[in-house]
């Protein structure tokens, strides 16, 4: 009877480990794996892991050296991880490549009047007064060239412009060349205005001795990014051609013999990001590609006649997130999926086969039961074929009916891949009892250059079809609950639940919506970066006779439907974004609350478009859930 009793006991024990299921608590202690690079010997890959405190607040990081020989890590010392690696801003010679803030103009009231030096004046007489989550007090990002003896020369001399690139550029944006006598860096050189209008960054050289700078891209309007010399001295770089299109199709450009190449013309895709092989024969580069990102080559055909051909390289049901270097007959990157964060992954091209090397959430995701991940083809009030993912919750009972949440991405060009988010995380969200249906709509990377542009323009069109087409398909099942239907999401994903709310026919029973776009005019009238209204709108509000701009304000304006909102809304804010500023979620709120509409408004005044302390992520999750659980 009591080995009976005991093995009773056991078998509940190991019954309630596997019902454990991912949680927001647990979300935020999960490690977070950056790659450094490969060591100088080859032979190892350094990365770093960083762990969220939610009691302190803070995120703190260890760093790693991973043997790939054996497979073994250990632990090391910050300052040890940064000698490993060949750091590739110092030359043979001794010069060194580093960047800082130096004060190029005057904005400050104490700029102009010293004595006065309590004012909290700032005083602008152009745009790009304040960007993504800072205001602009007069600094600018510089590059500096410093010597054997310490002597620095700052390269962009003065110059209100920026180098790296505001506000997400790093030291790629700067490089040596092969032999140490040149500088190539990024930065778009317009001020003012005419910067907040433009995404024409340009590739420029600067000369150690002479100490001049000439633009190498010049001709090209739209954006000039991410410099690398191949292992043959060819200068390469990503390009987007046309100006004020942030979207645009990312294109691999090599220069041979003063003739610039263009290895991607002819493939019908956008690059994400690229690195030369060994023999700097070939191109390998990440792309979007049917809601996943994966793993391209191009041949680079040199002086030969040969064309440049693309052939994808791996496939599944995952994202390749980062290139990190090579090891062998092998590549080696991060990858992820919805249901896993990133971990470093090995590919053997010969073997076609993967190996992960690195294990940092795996024996948390074993204890767990985990969503099921399915990809669904749609059809479009257009007659197109729509990759739509559907997450189901664990342990899923086709015979039981779930509440059912409508993901709605961001960007609007936003790939909708195997991503595995903090935030908007798909397996929490099945965790708790939704499936979610994620539409790769209208506008989404990975489908072809123009699915990617159509929704420029005609933001309330065909794309807010493609998310009601994917929400009434799914709909058919009988494990969906039709009377709980919710739509959620931020940015242009918030827009879409501004703009649903006032023409779903009754289809939804609650909406969340993350500084979300409300008011088109006012949005024109605060966000920072105008090149990106200025295209995806049509242009100014005010442009009467501009049939695309007037087309957007009138037909895809969301307030213009709030006449018609009768529906539960959820409504968050970042009180730094400005990007979208926090106008947009005030008018939503305002408008919800004099309507009599149930609605919540919650700011996290010191986050910007996204929240990153961890004490404000729990707060977001338990909110969000805590919302669903009442009106859903």
């Amino acid at each position: 009877m009591k080995k009976y009793f005991l093995i009773v006991i056991t078998m509940i024990g190991l019954s309630t480990v596997a019902q454990n299921t991912m949680t927001p608590e647990l979300l935020w202690k999960l490690g977070r794996v950056s790659p450094i690079g490969i060591s100088k010997d080859g032979k190892s890959v350094v990365y770093k892991v960083s762990t969220p405190s939610v009691e302190e607040n803070k995120s703190n990081s260890k760093y790693y050296t991973l043997d790939l020989k054996s497979g073994n890590s250990i632990e090391i010392e910050k300052d040890k991880a940064t000698t490993l690696v060949q750091d590739k801003n110092v030359t043979e010679t001794g010069l060194k490549l580093s960047n800082k803030e130096v004060k190029t103009e005057k904005v400050l009231g104490k700029d102009f009047y010293p004595e006065l030096d309590k004012s909290q004046a700032q005083v602008y007489n152009s745009l790009d007064y304040r960007h993504w989550d800072t205001w602009n007090e007069g600094n600018h990002n510089h590059v500096f060239i410093t010597d054997t003896k310490g002597n620095e020369t700052d390269i962009l001399a003065n110059e209100p412009y920026d180098c790296p690139q505001k506000p997400f550029g790093g030291d790629e944006d700067y490089i040596w060349s092969p032999d140490g006598s040149k500088v190539i860096y990024v930065s778009k050189k317009k001020f003012g205005t005419a910067y907040a209008t433009s995404t024409n960054t340009n590739l420029y050289e600067y000369d150690v001795t002479s100490k001049t700078t000439k633009s190498l891209t010049e001709s090209n309007l739209g954006y000039d990014v991410a410099p690398q010399f191949s292992p043959n001295g060819n200068l390469s770089w990503l390009q987007m051609k046309r100006d004020g299109f942030e979207a645009d199709k990312n294109d691999i450009i090599v220069r041979y013999n003063g003739i610039d190449q263009n290895l991607t013309a002819n493939w019908d895709g956008t690059v994400d990001s690229f690195t030369w092989s060994k023999d700097g024969q070939k191109v390998y580069f990440l792309a979007p590609i049917d809601g996943t990102k994966q793993l391209f080559e191009v041949n680079f055909p040199g002086k030969s006649r040969i064309a440049a051909r693309v052939r994808q390289i791996t496939a599944g049901q995952f994202d390749v997130n980062q290139i990190i270097g090579f090891y062998e007959n092998t590549i080696l990157v991060t990858r992820s999926d919805m249901n896993h964060a990133n971990e470093i992954f090995s590919y053997d091209f010969k073997k076609k086969g993967w190996k992960q090397l690195t294990n940092i959430n795996t024996e948390t995701y074993a204890k767990l039961s985990l969503p099921t991940v399915e990809k669904r083809m749609v059809k479009t009030t257009d007659g197109k074929d729509m990759l739509v993912w559907v997450i189901l919750p664990p342990n899923f009972d086709k015979t039981k009916k779930y509440p059912t949440l409508l993901y709605c991405q961001g960007g609007p060009q936003g790939a909708l891949s195997q991503f595995y988010s903090f935030r908007w995380n798909f397996q929490v969200m099945a965790s708790q009892g939704y499936i979610v249906v994620a539409p790769n709509r209208r506008g989404m990377p990975g489908h072809g250059v123009k699915w990617n542009e159509d929704i420029s323009k005609d933001w309330g069109g065909q794309a807010i079809n493609d998310y009601l087409s994917a929400i009434d398909d799914i709909a058919k099942e009988s494990y969906v609950d039709k009377a709980r239907l919710g739509a959620i999401g931020a940015s242009y994903g918030g827009y879409s639940v501004f703009y649903l709310a006032g023409m779903h026919n009754n289809r939804f029973k609650t909406f969340i919506s993350h500084c979300g776009i409300f008011n088109l005019e006012s949005m024109y009238g605060t966000t920072e970066e105008l090149f990106f209204t200025n295209w995806d709108m049509g242009g100014a509000y005010w442009e009467k006779e501009n049939k695309a701009a007037q087309k957007t304000y009138n037909e895809f304006n969301p307030i213009h439907l709030v006449n018609n909102w009768n529906t539960p809304i959820f409504i968050i804010q970042g009180g730094k974004d400005y990007r979208v500023p926090i106008g947009q979620g005030q008018e939503a709120f305002q408008a919800a609350q004099l309507k009599g509409i149930k609605s919540r408004f919650m700011l996290f005044p010191e986050e910007n478009h996204w929240v990153l302390q961890p004490q404000n992520g729990i707060v977001w999750q338990r909110e969000f859930f805590k919302w669903l659980k009442e009106t859903l």
